[in-house]
């Protein structure tokens, strides 16, 4: 008999439902002769014997009693108890990795262990729902940004942006081989922007792995400071890295054919208004306001302090690279073409 204090929808089956699945089978009915009598799917008696023994096994009392097991509520949280998968969890998230990365990662990393297996959702249903107090203040700090519609954006200093640099090179004239992603060594780049436009950090993506680079700007975000911060972010990487580079056309990139003598990197420059040419960028400069949230003073964050965060995004599996990290995929696409 099920629970007494349990009251069951009209769309589960009942104790009576079971006894007649259980006489149908003794017959030797088919499942969908079954599902007729009782004026339900096929697939609701199918799932219902093949989950409580099969047609030799079923018992109307044993699958009775397991639904009502199964339906309680609240149910206790795979994540409540202290453990190996609870500890995983937790240092993936101060490692700033999104619940999906981690739930995705498990199985990569135990793919024998059915025990370390967690949903994305309980990850969630952890921190908001069965969390409580600083545990929950702290851990939900790590996530990223609940929005989930994206909002039209003013494009900063727009109005005295001028166009038009000397030397520009269109993307359109991009080679195929950067379209593709095939090959790495092809960079998109952008400035974020500190508190009243008075301080910035170049943001550097990988195309084909979404390897990051991160470099400081020493006093104003002018042209020569971008160069030399940019020569050198680029004159650290080994030579097949380095093939590229894609930016929009701000006044910060005046001095690009002094970078392009200094590194052998070409730039392309994206047409007006067109952030989605250089998407890996944008995605990625939208994650690192994780770390410098807007109208952060960002002169005060030292190159070393740089260097850390893009080590945690580039520690971070991606869906995009089947659950790899761009510091995976980077050594694997360097070793191969070593």
């Amino acid at each position: 008999m099920p629970h007494p204090s349990l009251k069951r929808a009209e769309r589960c089956l009942s104790s009576e439902d079971r006894e007649e699945i259980r006489a149908g089978l003794e017959r030797g009915d088919k499942f969908a002769a079954i599902a007729r009598a009782l004026k339900r799917p096929t697939s609701t008696i199918s799932r219902e014997v093949n989950n409580n023994g099969g047609r030799d096994d079923y018992r109307a009392w044993s699958a009775d009693r397991r639904a009502t097991e199964l339906a309680r509520r609240p149910k206790a949280c795979k994540l409540a108890v202290d453990g190996e998968l609870r500890e995983y969890v937790i240092g993936a998230l101060q490692q700033r990795w999104s619940p999906e990365q981690i739930a995705a990662r498990l199985v990569e990393e135990f793919p024998d262990r059915p025990e370390m297996r967690v949903s994305h959702e309980t990850i969630y249903q952890s921190l908001f729902v069965q969390a409580r107090g600083q545990f929950r203040k702290d851990l939900t700090g790590y996530l990223r940004s609940g929005r989930t519609v994206r909002k039209p954006q003013r494009v900063e200093g727009d109005a005295g942006r001028p166009r038009g640099i000397v030397g520009m090179v269109n993307i359109s004239e991009r080679p195929a081989d950067v379209e593709d992603r095939a090959v790495p060594g092809h960079w998109e780049g952008d400035l974020i922007m500190g508190a009243f436009n008075r301080s910035a950090i170049v943001t550097l993506v990988e195309r084909s792995t979404r390897y990051v680079l991160l470099a400081r700007i020493e006093g104003r975000h002018d042209a020569p400071t971008t160069c030399t911060a940019l020569t050198t972010a680029i004159g650290r990487l080994p030579v097949e890295l380095r093939r590229s580079l894609t930016w929009d056309q701000g006044r910060e990139m005046a001095d690009h054919a002094d970078f392009t003598i200094a590194t052998d990197v070409a730039v392309y420059f994206c047409d007006p208004h067109s952030p989605w040419q250089r998407g890996s960028n944008e995605n990625t400069n939208g994650l690192l306001r994780q770390y410098f949230p807007k109208g952060t003073d960002l002169s005060g964050f030292t190159q070393d302090d740089l260097d850390a965060v893009a080590r945690q995004l580039n520690g971070r599996p991606r869906q995009t690279l089947m659950w790899k990290t761009p510091a995976e995929r980077l050594n694997e696409l360097v070793a191969t073409a070593a």
